[in-house]
């Protein structure tokens, strides 16, 4: 008969202890994959987000003050300031501003009342949601030299264009991740600073001419 002789207890314990490592180091490797596809959908999924929210903000903005019979004295609402707008046109030519999408307000509010701030447009009847998780919103009035309007609530026949600041952040934590940055509008201000959590944010700006103002 031929002896055949089995692992020793040292060469089975070394054979664990490999084992180990490479399962631990495949682990170590799937996880950090995960994390970082878990982080960069979260991401995507806010500039989409985002995008949706300052694509139809810019195409209604440059359609205020449409008024094609000269009658409805469309424009810029009184009450602008730099966290609201209300823009009037009279997007079916019968001389006034009540129709439907005709009278607009964009502003942030908290839809659900889950502790966080979303865009909403308000046509009359309450906002609608429009984005979610947005941070701040800004605007900046101009007038037809391109300078800020000190005071847009009193003048606003005097604006020709809007420059609009949005920070959007993702729906879930990146605890790897810390968030101290500051944002800041076309104008170097300050309009939101993370507290230092765990969130990715994103801001986004565009400088919008009303082509309807002025006229």
């Amino acid at each position: 008969m031929r002896w055949n002789e089995g692992f020793t207890l040292t060469e089975l314990l070394v054979a664990i202890v490999i084992s180990g490592i490479v399962m631990t180091s495949i682990y170590s490797a799937y996880y950090s994959q995960q994390k970082s596809f878990i982080a960069q959908e979260q991401v995507v999924a806010m500039q989409q987000n985002l995008r949706a929210g300052m694509d139809l903000l810019e195409r209604e903005i440059r359609m205020a003050g449409y008024d094609p019979a000269g009658t409805s004295d469309a424009g810029i609402a009184p009450g602008a300031d730099s966290a609201i707008i209300n823009i009037t046109e009279d997007l079916d030519g019968d001389g006034l501003t009540s129709g439907s999408n005709e009278d607009i307000t964009y502003s942030l509010y908290d839809s659900g009342s889950d502790g966080d701030t979303d865009l909403g447009r308000d046509t009359g009847g309450g906002n609608q949601l429009l984005a979610e998780n947005i941070d701040a919103l800004n605007f900046v009035y101009l007038d037809e030299n391109g300078t800020p309007l000190a005071t847009p609530v009193a003048t606003p026949g005097n604006i020709r264009s809007i420059q609009i600041a949005i920070v959007a952040r993702t729906g879930r934590r990146d605890p790897g991740y810390t968030n101290n940055k500051t944002y800041q509008n076309f104008q170097g201000t300050t309009i939101y600073t993370a507290p230092g959590d765990n969130f990715r944010r994103k801001l986004l700006m565009a400088e919008i001419q009303c082509r309807n103002l002025g006229f």
